[in-house]
């Protein structure tokens, strides 16, 4: 199974899981009285989410939009520059003008800016590039079995260190905190060790 397969069977077992989760919500709530409070939250929390897809649509706007100006500035080729050496580290074995290495940097650099949606092309481009090199590598199950080098970039990017939790600020911000920003410090530090012990885990394994 490819990559997108993958993430099709994830999004399949997500849709169950939640599919699963409300329902038993409807009937616990039916069962022990409690019904018309269930209808209210489903219908505030609907109100809620609505409110929120417009918030992060501007945040969306803004981070994208200081994303493409960095990148048409140089300062995203400066920066992937700059991580070259930790990308070798990390993958030795890719070849060092080989396409998957720039939309890996490219991912990295996006998740480390906390601009989640920015990285998600430049993430499946590279897994289709890491699928490539297996192919040239003459693996013939390259497309359907992830490699040591696909595994290594998805543990990195979901662990990926964070210098501006953009999600997180914004949903600090819309639900009323009185200083959002105060999650920045801490985010930095959590980020920091998950991305330390992905590190190692990575160059740990076999």
């Amino acid at each position: 199974m490819n990559f997108i397969g993958v993430l099709f069977v994830y999004e399949i077992m997500l849709n169950y899981i939640w599919a699963f989760m409300i329902i038993i919500g409807i009937i616990y709530g039916a069962l022990t009285g409690n019904l018309e409070e269930v209808s209210n939250a489903a219908l505030d929390s609907a109100g809620e989410s609505v409110s929120l897809c417009i918030t992060m649509i501007g945040v969306m706007s803004l981070w994208v939009g200081l994303m493409e100006i960095a990148q048409k500035s140089g300062l995203i080729a400066k920066m992937t520059k700059g991580i070259s050496p930790f990308i070798t580290f990390m993958f030795p074995n890719i070849p060092k003008n080989h396409p998957a290495r720039e939309y890996i940097s490219t991912n990295l650099i996006a998740n480390i800016l906390g601009l989640g949606w920015a990285c998600t092309p430049a993430g499946l481009k590279a897994m289709e590039e890491l699928s490539n090199l297996e192919k040239e590598r003459g693996n013939p199950s390259g497309e359907h079995r992830a490699s040591k080098e696909m595994c290594d970039f998805l543990i990195l990017n979901i662990s990926s260190l964070q210098l501006i939790p953009v999600n997180m600020i914004a949903y600090r911000q819309q639900y009323g905190s009185v200083n959002p920003t105060s999650i920045i410090a801490p985010a930095i530090v959590a980020t920091f060790i998950s991305t330390l012990v992905a590190v190692i885990f990575c160059k740990g394994k076999k």
